[in-house]
């Protein structure tokens, strides 16, 4: 089902390849391309857990309009080995495109090693039940029947080409550059000058001047080879338009990154994990930078970010770390969280306010380590033994990602508690261009911190780190100040830090440790704990409720379910603890139907929202193969659920290769 409706400057692009073949490269390239001519960006990664070898593919949508999410069709497929052509050909739409290594086209589906079985028997039982053969050649000529245009670029030539024209004898240092030769080519098709091509690879390689010299070549060689052959006009097509608002281009783990360094982190934890790691090594990278006027004598700042030996290590450093005042915090995934329960529920006793960046992914065990899901959120609400405060928020998008990692920090200081941030893979690996990020909207609040040396023993008075208080939060005094000391224990303790196990003593303890949670959620305003879409009329037909990553292709699946008639509002989730209940109860309580939409098995938040409210939501469509959702999903899982809620109170969406 095609629902694109225009081909100009709307259109869906993937490249694929093995695993450390630049594929990444070749969708940078390309996507900086498009956002230099002025076009809005969406990207997503899909690679497999080894290092080298296995097949990754990127996908690209570009818009004139901003766009959320990725879509299921394929408007260009952009290919330079047999296995992407094997794998995504039928992902392109009818009138479409591929871009291929003619080299490659007696290459038999049944002799690439690194295809799966089931996707062998599959593929070859395609092409030989519509009488092709099980090759490469079969799968064009399947396409051509399916009114795809064939584009066919000899990679090796333009390679020969261009080394002769830098005089280089060795092809091999030449080689790597078929990566933007593969962008070059479809830019050609798609008709948008090379130019951005070059620009972007300038933009890149910045000073490597030799590098930027042979892919600006071979990008040109490229381009014109297919320039010059005369081919029917292709469908899809770029053309460069007037950009008058500066954007940006970010990634979701960046876009973390970026908000805890405006927030006021100074040290970060981890031990390396998918795809935790990508934000910690973009802080390593930018470990020095230039704060705004007024926030320090040089402004100049820093943070220190540390690879410890395993996570139990990395969330103690960081408890460590906020003891003394430090904004501190750990990024980390579903296994590696699971090592730092033990440190989490030490930080809840000793009401420490730690951040935990939680980055889901498939689990359980190791799981799918480089694949999404929605799997944490019961385990991030109730990890550790006992029961202590915690709050935690999830990102829906690029500018939550940022805005949630300076409050993420304000919250865990704010009520003492450890804190945690969760975004999925399918945010931290996603891309796109947004509209510039603001640190002047950064508040920073850090609560009952005492900074000064001004000695609290008034009247022979000891400090009490742990002082009753009526809504559960102690003046909070860091590790050495002059005048306040304190104990910390794991025990529980009394209101000075001793080890305390009088039972009047416990029930005071546990119940100022617990009001917390009533103090946070009577503060915290409704804009930080869900964001509410409502319907065009006044009357919705359907109520959707979901969180995290799915919120793009929800409100695109909207826009497109209201021209077929079906008004649809939205309520997504943010704050899961404390949970906002009542304003969910009002809003669920007056739904006509209520669709809960998760990529998780089991339907965590709905699960969530019944134990809160007790409103049982019936009917949910989840994904949970590891793929990202999409707009199309959406739509159709949607629209079928309305028309019959009775027949698909469960559907599970399958789409993903």
């Amino acid at each position: 089902m095609s629902l694109i409706s225009s081909r100009t400057n709307n259109l869906s692009w993937m490249i694929g390849g093995a695993q450390g073949s630049g594929v990444d490269s070749s969708a940078n390239v390309f996507s900086r391309a498009c956002v230099l001519a002025g076009l809005w960006v969406y990207g997503t990664r899909e690679y497999y857990s080894n290092i080298k070898g296995l097949h990754s593919y990127f996908e690209v949508r570009v818009s004139d309009k901003q766009i959320r999410s990725k879509i299921d069709e394929v408007d260009l497929l952009t290919t330079f080995d047999a296995e992407t052509l094997i794998r995504h050909a039928e992902a392109v739409r009818p009138g479409g495109g591929i871009i291929y290594n003619p080299s490659l086209v007696r290459s038999d589906i049944r002799k690439v090693d690194t295809l799966e079985d089931n996707i062998v028997e599959k593929i070859t039982g395609r092409l030989v039940g519509q009488g092709f053969t099980p090759n490469v050649t079969g799968l064009l000529d399947e396409a051509k029947r399916r009114d795809i245009q064939l584009f066919p670029v000899a990679y090796d030539q333009v390679i020969s080409q261009t080394a002769q024209k830098i005089g280089e004898t060795q092809l091999s240092k030449v080689s790597r550059i078929i990566n933007v030769l593969a962008v070059s080519a479809s830019m050609a098709v798609l008709g948008l000058d090379v130019n951005y091509v070059e620009r972007a690879v300038e933009a890149i390689f910045g000073a490597k001047k030799k590098v930027i010299e042979m892919n600006v070549i071979g990008a040109e060689l490229v381009y014109n080879a297919i320039k010059s052959i005369a081919h029917p006009p292709f469908s899809a097509k770029l053309a460069p338009v007037e950009n008058t608002k500066p954007r940006m281009f970010v990634a979701g783990n960046q876009a973390v990154a970026f908000g805890k360094l405006v927030g006021g982190c100074r040290m970060q934890t981890y031990y390396p994990i998918t795809p935790a790691s990508d934000e910690s090594e973009f802080l390593e990278s930018h470990e020095n930078f230039k704060l705004l006027d007024g926030y320090s004598h040089d402004g100049q700042g820093s943070i220190v970010v540390v690879q410890t030996e395993d996570e139990i290590a990395a969330i103690t450093m960081a408890i460590g770390a906020s003891l003394t005042g430090t904004r501190a915090s750990t990024s980390t995934s579903g296994p590696g969280f699971s090592l730092m329960v033990e440190g989490m529920g030490w930080a809840g006793m000793n009401e420490v306010p730690v951040v935990i960046t939680l980055y889901s992914r498939g689990g359980p065990s190791t799981g799918l380590p480089t694949r999404n899901e929605q799997g944490d959120l019961q385990f991030a609400l109730h990890a550790s033994h006992g029961e202590f405060p915690r709050i935690v928020l999830s990102s829906g998008d690029m500018e939550e990602c940022f805005y949630d990692a300076i409050k993420i920090f304000n919250y865990a200081e704010k009520y003492q508690c450890p804190a945690i941030h969760m975004v999925d893979k399918a945010l931290a690996n996603s891309n796109m261009t947004i509209l510039p990020l603001s640190a002047e909207r950064a508040l920073i609040d850090r609560g009952k911190l005492i900074l000064d040396g001004s000695n609290p023993q008034d009247g022979g008075t000891p400090y009490k780190r742990f002082k009753f208080t009526e809504d559960g939060i102690s003046p909070r005094a860091v590790l050495g100040l002059k005048g306040y000391r304190f104990w910390n224990t794991g025990d529980e303790h009394s209101e000075i830090g001793h080890i305390d196990e009088d039972p009047e003593n416990r029930i005071k303890m546990m119940t100022k440790r617990m009001t917390k949670l009533e103090t946070a959620a009577r503060e915290i305003p409704d804009s930080e704990k869900f964001n509410f879409f409502p319907a065009s009329k006044s009357s919705a037909d359907v109520t959707i409720v979901s969180w995290g990553s799915s919120k793009g292709a929800i409100l695109e699946g909207m826009e497109l379910l209201r021209r077929d008639g079906i008004d649809a509002e939205f309520l997504q989730l943010r704050l899961m603890s404390p949970f906002p209940t009542d304003s969910v109860k009002k809003t669920l309580s007056k739904s006509k139907l209520i669709i809960d939409i998760e990529q998780n098995y089991s339907g965590q938040l709905a699960s969530l929202i019944a134990e809160k409210t007790q409103i049982e939501i019936v009917n949910k469509i989840l994904k949970f193969n590891g793929r990202p959702i999409s707009r199309d999903e959406i739509y159709d899982s949607v629209r079928s659920t309305v028309k019959a809620p009775q027949e698909n109170e469960r559907l599970v969406l399958v789409h993903g290769a």
